[in-house]
């Protein structure tokens, strides 16, 4: 399956091939035989029910997690796990749900230390001016925000602000607009739109929130239960001309997909392969 015109296949863009995928100790895999393409300049929906493989899909593409050969996972020409100058220069670019630091044995806990955002974004080297100070606008940041006093909101635009800093060719968005107010979405939004049409960037957004994103997207990627089900242009997605919005058509498909869970609740239990490595850590590899 691709998300990719003929007149536009060359050249960066993401594309997995024949992707397997199982965290350790765990059965059935979570990806098996997995396909995507996604060409430059798209703005693809990545679309699933909880745990459907949204959050590792894009963790894989970003390189956290190594799966398979060098050509298995594909990102702007690289190898998204072994090409780590991908993220070190600022061509990929990844924005997750959570903002934290990893503090010794405490592990993962959230970024909201005494320090102020102007002290955060003036840190940033190499940053355009004239690009910081439209993001710090677009976003409507106080520079003098302290990070351990502010909303999740505020400390949510001052995350995104920091991970745009550096012009992007592909960006990896995880629920990352969850904790923004109407206006500001929509403003990001038209900024990564811009970015889109004018750079060429790529961009994979996974969300539940689906408010005028029909008219903001050039494709979508459909998952269940780590399998890619659908993967079309918006345009050619049928339901969207009988429907008023892309919320009512991704309701129904999820709605369908529980009442089949419900109808056949082993249908997931048993997917199996000849491969050695499935319930092996060989399979999976951490950053």
């Amino acid at each position: 399956m691709a998300i990719q015109d003929s007149e536009r296949s060359g050249g960066g863009g993401i594309r997995v091939q024949g992707m397997q995928f199982t965290y350790p100790g765990q059965q059935p895999p979570l990806f098996l035989d997995f396909h995507l393409d996604v060409s430059p300049g798209s703005r693809c929906l990545l679309l699933g029910a909880n745990g459907s493989g949204k959050t590792t899909l894009l963790k894989i593409l970003t390189g956290k997690h190594m799966v398979g050969g060098r050509d298995v996972v594909r990102v702007l020409n690289g190898s998204a796990f072994h090409d780590t100058q991908l993220v070190c220069s600022g061509d990929l670019s990844y924005l997750g749900g959570s903002w934290s630091k990893t503090i010794g044995c405490a592990g993962e806990i959230p970024l909201q230390g005494d320090f102020s955002a102007e002290h955060m974004i003036f840190g940033v080297e190499g940053a355009d001016p004239d690009r910081r100070d439209r993001l710090i606008e677009l976003l409507d940041i106080d520079l003098q925000w302290r990070m351990h006093k502010v909303s999740d909101g505020q400390r949510r635009r001052v995350q995104i602000c920091l991970g745009l800093l550096h012009p992007y060719k592909a960006l990896l968005l995880d629920e990352v607009t969850v904790d923004l107010d109407v206006v500001t979405r929509m403003d990001l939004l038209d900024f990564f739109k811009e970015e889109c049409e004018q750079r060429e960037a790529t961009i994979v957004y996974a969300t539940h929130i689906f408010d005028g994103l029909e008219t903001w997207a050039t494709h979508l990627a459909y998952i269940q239960e780590g399998e890619l089900k659908r993967t079309e242009k918006i345009s050619d997605v049928n339901e969207l001309k009988s429907s008023a919005n892309l919320l009512s058509v991704v309701e129904s498909w999820l709605r369908a997909e529980t009442k089949l869970e419900k109808k056949n609740p082993t249908s997931n239990v048993q997917k199996t392969s000849s491969s050695p490595f499935f319930s092996s850590r060989h399979m999976a590899y951490y950053r």
